[in-house]
This record gives C-alpha cells, structure tokens and sequence, in this order.
C-alpha cells in the first residue's frame, strides 16, 4: 500500500471492537473504521487514502525498531531519489531500481506495466516533495511517470521518466525528446530531470540513462 496499491481484504471477520483481532484483516477493517485507510466496497480492497497519512505511515515505520526491513525501503528509496533528481548518478539509479525489483514476484516481472509498479515503490519517497503520477498524456504520447515539484519545493527539478522493457534506455530519452514529453510541464519553469529505464530479460539487469534541461 505504501507504493501506491490496494489489497484485498476481508471486513466480515471483523468483531467490531478494539481488542478481538483474529488476523490482518481485522486490523485494517479497523483502520478503515479509523479513517486511516480507505475501502472501495466493489473492489475489497483498501487503500492509504491521501498522501498526509502515507507520510504519517512512512514516519511511523522510520522509527520504530520492529519494522527496520522497511524502514530500511524508506532510506533506499529517499537515496534512490537524490541519485536522479539532484546527482543524476545514472549507476545510483540503475542499482536502487534492482534492490526495488527484488520485491516485486519474478512470475509478475514481465512487462513494462511490472516495471512501472517497480519504479513507483523505488520511488515511495518522492511523495514528500512531488505529486508523482503514471501514464500522463504529454506531447505527441504518454510520459510512463513524471514527478512534478510540490508547491513548497518549487526549487526541486521535475523529472520525466520513460520506461523501456528489453529495449534501450537512450532510446527512451530520444522517445522523450521527440514525442515533446516535457510539453506537459506548461505550468512549470526550472530544471528538468529526462531518464530512461531499460530492463534487459535475458540479462536481467536494469539500465539508466539521464540528461538535464531547462525548460
């Protein structure tokens, strides 16, 4: 959920008190009950509703002792961002996305749909200061994720990222450049941050590749 998805869960088990809980599904029927998290009833599956509370979420897991794997997630994502947006370190990049991918089921890996999930859990952190969003008409295209600065953090470079599955990932940046991506960032004037992703199936490794401008 922290990576932007929903999961299944079953409310009928719940007792409706705070003390019964059989499972992990009591426990979010009872955060849904809370207002902690959301429930699409067609669905059944919960969400964390709006990024306040994924922050407060992703606070809470920071500290706490008993949840360090993820804690540790948090910090390789907030390193993954700083090598994209501030170092540009196409090899930073390209290695926090393999540590990313080790989360997502190798039988599920398959397409660039999986590699967008992959990006966007890699990524988590960047909801502090960008409003990141996927499959955004830009240009002449679709741009596969852009990250547009918040309005505190205006100083921050946007960053427009294509994805490419078994491809190449300079020709994600040329795909960016002629299909006029950027384009969608009318409202926005500073540095802007193009990288392309490539994941090679047969060598199963991820590439990167970054070029700045200013727009």
């Amino acid at each position: 959920m922290m990576g932007g998805e929903s999961i299944l869960i079953n409310i009928r088990t719940f007792a409706n008190d705070m003390r019964t809980f059989h499972g992990r599904d009591d426990i979010l029927t009872l955060l849904v009950h809370l207002g902690y998290l959301s429930y699409d009833e067609s669905a059944k599956t919960v969400s964390i509703p709006n990024r306040e509370i994924a922050v407060e979420y992703a606070s809470s897991i920071g500290v706490s002792h008993q949840y360090s794997a993820l804690a540790s997630s948090l910090q390789e994502s907030r390193d993954l961002l700083r090598a994209l947006v501030e170092e540009k370190d196409e090899s930073k990049v390209a290695e926090g996305i393999e540590k990313a991918h080790y989360n997502i089921p190798a039988v599920k890996y398959n397409d660039e749909n999986s590699l967008a999930c992959t990006i966007q859990l890699a990524l988590y952190a960047a909801i502090d200061y960008y409003f990141v969003e996927r499959e955004v008409p830009a240009g002449k295209g679709i741009a596969d994720v852009v990250l547009v600065p918040r309005t505190l953090y205006k100083d921050k470079p946007a960053a427009i990222i294509e994805l490419k599955w078994n491809q190449d990932a300079d020709g994600a940046i040329e795909q960016i450049k002629e299909k006029n991506y950027p384009a969608v960032l009318r409202d926005y004037h500073g540095e802007l941050v193009l990288a392309g992703i490539n994941y090679d199936k047969n060598d199963k490794v991820h590439t990167c590749r970054i070029e700045a401008m200013r727009i």
